[in-house]
C-alpha cells in the first residue's frame, strides 16, 4: 500500500471519526456509517472491524468508561472528546478482542493519538491504556 496503513488501522481510524461523531454530534450509527462509507478511502478499510468496533464500542461505552475510570487522573469530562474516543476503543478491544495482542491495540492508540489528538494525548492514552492492559489482560502483560 503506498500509505502504508493497514485496512486495520484505517478501521480504527474511521471507527474514531465515527464514535466522535457519535459523542460530539449526537449522530445516530446508521448516520455515522453512511457517512464513513462515503469518504474516499473507506474502501481500503477492513470492513467488518470497523463494524464491529463501532458496534461494542457505543453499546459499551458506560462499562468501559468505568473501566477506564480508575487509570485515568482526572474528570472524564476533562478528557478531550477524541482522547475519550480513543480511549473507550482501546478499552473496547482490550477487554473483547482478545486475539489481537495488547501491545498492538496499545501501539494502535498511540498511533491514533498523534494523528488526531492533542501535543501529548498520545502519552496520555498509552499510561491510560498500559494500567488497564495490565488489569484486563494481566496474563498477558506479565514479564515471562
Amino acid at each position: 500500500m503506498a500509505s502504508g496503513k493497514s485496512p486495520r488501522r484505517r478501521a480504527r481510524e474511521f471507527v474514531i471519526q465515527g464514535l466522535y461523531q457519535w459523542q460530539v454530534g449526537d449522530q445516530d450509527e446508521a448516520a455515522i456509517q453512511v457517512q464513513a462509507e462515503s469518504v474516499a478511502g473507506f474502501d481500503k478499510a477492513d470492513r467488518e472491524l470497523y463494524l464491529a468496533l463501532l458496534r461494542e464500542t457505543r453499546q459499551q461505552a458506560a462499562a468501559l468508561q468505568a473501566e477506564l475510570a480508575p487509570h485515568v487522573d482526572r474528570h472524564w469530562d476533562e478528557v478531550s472528546p477524541i482522547e475519550r474516543c480513543i480511549l473507550l476503543l482501546g478499552a473496547c478491544e482490550l477487554k473483547l478482542h482478545p486475539e489481537t495482542p495488547y501491545r498492538v491495540i496499545i501501539n494502535e492508540a498511540i498511533e491514533l493519538a498523534k494523528t488526531f489528538g492533542g501535543t501529548d494525548g498520545h502519552k496520555f492514552v498509552n499510561g491510560v491504556l498500559d494500567k488497564l492492559a495490565a488489569v484486563l489482560r494481566s496474563g498477558e502483560t506479565k514479564p515471562k
